[in-house]
């Protein structure tokens, strides 16, 4: 299902241009390859998710075949069409959505067990990231997950990203109230994105819990 919501999000320049190749590109390594530095963080149960910036739908059908609840943001509307059409499932919700202000999400007033920003966050400059936080980190359930990827490296043509770095990431999390679980740097997987100095920072942090 697909909510129609008008959104405009600086981040996502470029991508709707290259929607085939990335269909192709992020459709190619499944989840678990993607993902394996935070698979053992991940809720053991079932839950609500909330997949910021699901590209081709890759991660939100994986986290729905699981038993998920899952609602898919995804601001550039070939990239949503498209990955809504790919994976199709009663579990997913397609939401036309963004950062920094989930303006849509936030407005319902509702709670996820994990939240998934892969590739998201470097899309934002440093007063959106700023801004960006203490949203999601009111979006979280108590004792919920946020994983996050950082892209870092050289800026592919008509994209718009900024440097960022895990420390002032984890900063600005851990001033939100949330904990951080693990913050791992690691080169890229694909050779051609090693070859131009690329490398990625994974990071996972965590809501307080009612028994903490």
């Amino acid at each position: 299902m697909t909510a129609a919501v008008t959104c405009d999000v600086k981040g996502t320049a470029g991508y709707a241009d290259e929607t085939p190749e990335l269909l192709v590109r992020y459709e190619s390594f499944g989840f678990e390859e993607a993902h394996e530095a935070v698979l053992d963080l991940l809720p053991a149960h079932a839950g609500d998710v909330l997949d910021v910036g699901a590209g081709t739908g890759r991660d939100a059908a994986h986290l729905a075949a699981k038993g998920n609840r899952v609602v898919a943001v995804e601001p550039t509307a070939a990239l949503r069409e498209a990955a809504a059409e790919l994976h199709p499932s009663a579990a997913i919700e397609w939401v036309d959505d963004g950062l920094p202000a989930l303006k849509t999400i936030v407005g319902r007033g509702t709670s996820f067990d994990l939240i998934l920003m892969s590739a998201v966050w470097m899309h934002l400059d440093e007063q959106e990231r700023s801004r960006a936080m203490p949203v999601i980190a009111s979006l979280l359930a108590p004792g919920g997950t946020v994983v996050m990827t950082l892209r870092h490296g050289p800026v592919p043509a008509g994209r718009r990203m900024f440097a960022v770095t895990g420390t002032e990431t984890v900063a600005l999390a851990e001033t939100s109230g949330l904990e951080t679980i693990r913050n791992r740097h690691a080169e890229s997987r694909r050779a051609e994105n090693r070859r131009a100095g690329v490398s990625w920072t994974t990071l996972v942090f965590r809501a307080p819990s009612p028994s903490d």
